[in-house]
């Protein structure tokens, strides 16, 4: 075959395939009304995993994603977690983890989408404006519990495969589902079983896609990197009771003072940690990753008044965006055992419980922070020669997770915002933790990469959640050309320990 003629073949080629793109566009547009009804069904279901008396609810949520990949063709299995132990010792079933595969081409990558149903609680009297398990549509959002975390980018997903399917194209890459029911209470059980399947089910895995995140502006995103946490009880305990202040203020040295006392030593009112080791362990904010900050589209002031204060701890954005992002901070989020109830009461609490956590980033160890947060809180605590005993345990100890985003999933990415969106999307990290990617990423080995279609606004965990129709709906488009861009990826590209090598595609 001689050069032009390889030119005109190389042609032909790329009509065919921006044809093809343009079909699946059209027919993504042609189903909308589907796909809300779709969420719909699925808003509908109550599927709130921290709620025992949810959990039938919770099993149909699983049943009902299984059946909608089964008839869609896909090979599908509900997987048996084991169960949960709930405070009172008895034990509850938890929901299966639903798997599915679609194509097994031993010549194209494997991409495993992970994704959860399950959502937070939510009751109309808590402030919603509609019904949370009711999808209603207003100016073009679809309100409703669960619509942006993380049900509408599950469906989206499911979606792209079916527009494929639909319009008779083969599927660009293999894709298998991992579907949870857990994530808001923990993924129960899903770190054993991803270690039980590492060697069946994500043997054949090139990459993992998470897109349970939401884009930090208008501009679509990319996300690179999440905060771990670090989560402490610190217990003080005293009198054998709680007291009366009136009978036994004075007298006693009270574990409420002691608590609110080391407390306060945790971090300065300038945001400083002051943990000893803590900011060490920090990495050093680069040039390029300030330059990346930099360009970022970011509007501090609507940040500002969206979180409803009249003062940010930094007033510039790359500032701003790096202690959200990439440095680490304290919270303190409330006292158990104190008294917290409508009216008065003079109490002296007999034991307290305060509950903080640190957000930890790169290069920081949970293990480590475990160290060093028990010795500083005890030797704290003895300055202050108290009788009470002090108790400090770390109850979660998540790592954070970082992606190089010169990867080449990161670069298919980039093209398929380009292609969908007309524009370049923002390399964002979270300050939140989604252990599943660092689970993924110790585990399996394989790359990860974070695509949310979620908009910025979408008021996840919060009343009145919803997800935009347009987000949504270009969601979809977004994954069905990411599909097409990863199998422009070499095979030499498929985990984290290998050199990038990426090709465009023709």
């Amino acid at each position: 075959m001689n050069l032009q003629t390889l030119s005109i073949v190389l042609l032909v080629i790329s009509y065919a395939q921006a044809f093809q793109y343009i079909k699946l566009v059209q027919y993504v547009d042609d189903h909308q009304e589907e796909y809300v009804e779709a969420l719909r069904d699925w808003v509908a279901i109550e599927s709130d995993s921290s709620n025992i008396q949810k959990r039938p609810e919770l099993h149909r949520m699983m049943e009902m994603v299984a059946q909608k990949l089964r008839l869609m063709g896909g090979t599908v299995e509900l997987v048996d977690i084991g169960e949960q132990e709930l405070p009172d010792g008895q034990t509850i079933t938890l929901p299966k983890v639903v798997t599915a595969q679609f194509g097994s081409d031993p010549s194209k990558h494997t991409v495993c989408v992970y994704g959860h149903v399950d959502v937070q609680p939510a009751k109309l009297e808590d402030g919603w404006a509609t019904d949370p398990y009711n999808l209603t549509d207003i100016s073009g959002n679809l309100y409703g519990r669960g619509t942006s975390d993380n049900k509408a980018p599950v469906l989206a997903w499911i979606h792209a495969v079916k527009a494929y399917q639909a319009l008779s194209m083969v599927l660009p890459v293999n894709v298998k589902f991992l579907i949870e029911g857990m994530e808001e209470t923990g993924s129960n059980g899903l770190d054993a079983m991803i270690l039980a399947q590492r060697d069946t089910f994500f043997s054949d895995v090139d990459y993992i896609i998470i897109s349970d995140c939401g884009w930090l502006s208008r501009r679509p995103a990319l996300t690179y990197g999440t905060r771990g946490n670090c989560y402490f009880f610190a217990e003080v305990e005293g009198p054998t009771q709680d007291l009366h202040s009136g009978v036994y203020g004075g007298a006693v040295i009270e574990p409420m003072t002691d608590l609110i006392g080391i407390l306060d030593t945790l971090i300065s009112p300038s945001g400083r940690i002051l943990i000893p080791g803590i900011q060490e362990a920090v990495a050093p904010l680069s040039d390029e990753e300030w330059k990346m900050y930099q360009d970022i589209e970011f509007d501090v002031n609507h940040f500002k008044n969206k979180t409803g204060v009249n003062h940010l701890m930094y007033n510039n954005k790359v500032d701003l965006l790096a202690h959200r992002w990439r440095y680490p901070t304290v919270s303190i989020h409330g006292i158990m055992g104190a008294f917290s109830d409508p009216g008065t009461k003079t109490v002296i609490p007999a034991k307290v419980t305060a509950k903080f956590s640190i957000r930890q980033v790169p290069d920081m160890d949970p293990a480590m922070i475990k160290k060093q947060v028990t010795h500083y809180l005890h030797s704290v605590f003895a300055k202050r020669k108290s009788p009470n005993k002090l108790k400090v345990t770390m109850v979660i100890g998540a790592k954070p997770w970082l992606a190089d985003t010169q990867h080449p999933l990161y670069e298919a990415g980039k093209t398929a915002i380009k292609r969908v969106f007309n524009m370049e999307p923002d390399l964002i990290r979270e300050g939140g933790t989604i252990p599943i990617a660092r689970t993924f990423q110790d585990v399996t080995g394989k790359s990860i990469i974070m695509m949310p279609i979620g908009g910025f606004d979408d008021g996840m965990h919060s009343q009145n959640e919803k997800m935009s129709r347009y987000n949504y709906i270009e969601g979809t488009k977004l994954f069905i050309a990411y599909l097409n861009e990863v199998a422009q990826i070499t095979k030499t590209s498929t985990t984290i320990s290998k050199e990038p090598s990426y090709s465009s595609p023709t």
